[in-house]
């Protein structure tokens, strides 16, 4: 368990100082945490509105930081290049970011093809009908991008990579509100950048 635990925190660690230097990106984050921690708590309430919520806010604001916002030039504080830190991203890096939000984005038409999804949906009737099988489709986009990357991390890495991972993924919105929830003071100050990555040391 202390093993699994020191990983956890090693890749957070590594998430946070090669992917986070913006505070217009960490104040998305904290967005996007809320967003998500008001999601799961509705999950098992009203799936449909968690999904919603989870992929039409949390989502969209959180890879909107990084897309648009976060520096992607040499990283004088880590040493790193971009595509260096692109490289040893465990998750999701830019480039398999954008094949997961494009399936995202394009997920809906396939109820155009076929309303009723092979006979696992009811097909619907109006906008409302719509959304809520869009929403239900969202849903399973998003476990699946889950288990597929946590399954993949077994074959290249191992599997306490993988396990790791997920519950790096799964956690991130509490661990993102206990670290960005100042973001948006700095930000108001005029602090565009993060000065603590020049200060923070590796943890042990």
């Amino acid at each position: 368990m202390n093993e699994f635990l020191k990983a956890l925190q090693v890749q957070r660690w590594d998430d946070h100082r090669y992917y986070h230097h913006s505070r217009i990106n960490q104040s998305l984050h904290l967005i996007s945490a809320l967003s998500f921690l008001a999601a799961y708590a509705m999950l098992f309430v009203d799936p449909v509105a968690a999904a919603l919520l989870s992929w039409g806010v949390a989502m969209v604001s959180r890879q909107s930081g990084h897309f648009f916002f976060e520096p992607k030039g040499y990283d004088h504080i880590n040493q790193a290049t971009h595509e260096f830190k692109e490289d040893i991203k465990v998750g999701y890096n830019l480039r398999r970011k954008i094949v997961l939000m494009a399936v995202w984005a394009l997920s809906p038409l396939v109820l155009y093809v076929d309303q009723a999804l092979f006979g696992l949906l009811e097909p619907h009737a109006d906008a409302r009908g719509f959304v809520h099988n869009m929403s239900l489709i969202w849903l399973a986009v998003g476990v699946g991008g889950l288990l597929f990357r946590t399954v993949h991390l077994f074959f290249i890495r191992d599997v306490q990579t993988g396990l790791v991972w997920m519950t790096k993924i799964v956690t991130d919105p509490f661990h993102d509100v206990k670290l960005y929830y100042r973001a948006p003071l700095h930000l108001l100050r005029g602090e565009l950048i993060d000065p603590r990555h020049a200060q923070h040391s590796a943890p042990a």
